[in-house]
């Protein structure tokens, strides 16, 4: 490894629509949540899937391409990086949130269950 670098990369399917946003002329943020599944067998030997949700935030030129190509279900692999971050809220509550900023994405190709 030559650098260590903050990159993740995530395949997965939308969980909703994106969310975009203009936040000044020109300037558009889109917010996503994509799940990812890993599966496993437990101690009795049933198959059990887990689901990850992970929230992901685009901008700019990418927020414009996310929203002309993804709708809710869409499979995608995504590249971004992982942000941490905190506010509080009106109540004086401290809240922490971890998104992954999209650097780049695929669109996947349709499930062949999906085609029927």
């Amino acid at each position: 490894m030559n650098t260590l670098k903050n990159k993740v990369h995530l395949i997965g399917n939308l969980g909703f629509d994106p969310e975009v946003r203009e936040i000044a002329k020109g300037r558009k943020v889109a917010r996503l949540s994509v799940a990812t599944n890993d599966s496993y067998r437990n101690a009795s030997g049933e198959r059990v899937t887990d689901t990850q949700w992970h929230t992901v935030v685009a901008w700019g030129n990418t927020a414009e391409a996310v929203e002309r190509l993804l709708r809710k279900g869409s499979p995608i692999a995504l590249e971004g990086r992982l942000v941490h971050r905190s506010y509080e809220t009106k109540e004086g509550v401290k809240r922490y949130i971890t998104e992954v900023v999209l650097n780049d994405f695929q669109l996947l190709g349709t499930k062949p269950d999906a085609a029927a």
